[in-house]
């Protein structure tokens, strides 16, 4: 085929959704090939995926309000009206537990995507210039750092208010410090390797070389972190709203659902907090099995 042929071949591959989705997984059927290998990791790609699909089609899937009080049907247990009861205002817990999916995978996104920029920003920049501004970043990170994590969340959320956006900034400000510190080590030990020795003698700029050498072959790790901190980021919104200082009642959300029936669980109505603590517990289990998987495919080390 000539030259011309081949370019025109590739531009159509680009402009036809599936035959790009195609390339995408030529190009990676070697990892894909692993991945699937490995039980495990499709268990908690099936239980991401299917959470996904819960969230986005919530008001489908879904028989009542999840606003919606019935005081009449107030503290009903399990049954085919109500497949995880009711709580003490009468709303349908599954409808609540659906409706939550939604806040806490927006929250957990959100916060991890917004550390990740973050972080890879002020890693970048630290590892690549080293010196001053070096320290400079990374002794801010230690003082960061310096604080238990959920204790620093607590206290930004007392003076920063509750609710879901305070939650995603604040489960981004504590994470940050991880991606940077992961992303400084990378682009230390790659600044050094020869590609980016050949970009820089060919006259490209610093921010060329971290942003288009040095960044694309350091992205592994980030990739496995981004799975683990989206448990984390699970775990962290729910339990301040567990407390009283994340997403405010009525909006349903997994943490304060627990909440709202730990009190209820003495007297019989255990369903209250047994389904939102488990569905959210299903959901964290996902994102850990995915993480995993991605560790055993990318590492060279653990693959071989």
């Amino acid at each position: 085929m000539t030259t011309q042929g081949q370019a025109f071949e590739t531009k159509t591959h680009w402009l036809n959704p599936l035959a790009a989705f195609k390339v995408v997984l030529n190009r990676y059927d070697y990892e894909i090939y692993l991945l699937r290998r490995n039980p495990l990791t499709m268990i908690g790609l099936v239980i991401v995926i299917i959470m996904v699909l819960v969230a986005l089609l919530a008001p489908l899937i879904t028989f009542y309000d999840p606003l919606d009080v019935k005081p009449r049907d107030r503290l009903q247990p399990p049954s085919t009206q109500h497949w995880m009861g009711t709580d003490d205002f009468g709303r349908d817990i599954y409808t609540r537990v659906v409706y939550a999916s939604r806040v806490d995978l927006v929250i957990s996104f959100s916060a991890v995507t917004l550390a990740v920029i973050i972080g890879v920003f002020l890693g970048s920049i630290a590892g690549f210039n080293r010196g001053a501004t070096d320290e400079g970043i990374m002794r801010v990170l230690d003082v960061i750092q310096a604080f238990p994590a959920f204790i620093l969340a607590m206290g930004l959320a007392v003076v920063l208010g509750s609710g879901t956006s305070t939650i995603i900034y604040v489960v981004a400000f504590i994470m940050i410090p991880i991606f940077a510190r992961l992303i400084r080590s990378e682009v230390i030990s790659a600044r050094e390797r020869g590609y980016a020795e050949v970009a820089r003698g060919m006259g490209a700029s610093n921010n060329e070389i971290i942003f288009r050498q040095i960044l694309p072959n350091s992205l592994t790790p980030i990739l496995v972190q981004y799975a683990l901190c989206m448990s984390y980021a699970i775990l962290d919104a729910a339990a301040l709203s567990f407390i009283g200082l994340g997403v405010r009642p009525p909006t349903p959300e997994w943490g304060s659902m627990v909440n709202a029936g730990v009190k209820y669980i003495s007297s019989g109505e255990w369903w209250m907090s047994i389904f939102p603590g488990l569905v959210m517990a299903i959901t964290i289990l996902g994102f850990n099995l995915i993480a995993d998987g991605f560790r055993d495919v990318f590492d060279p080390k653990l693959r071989t």
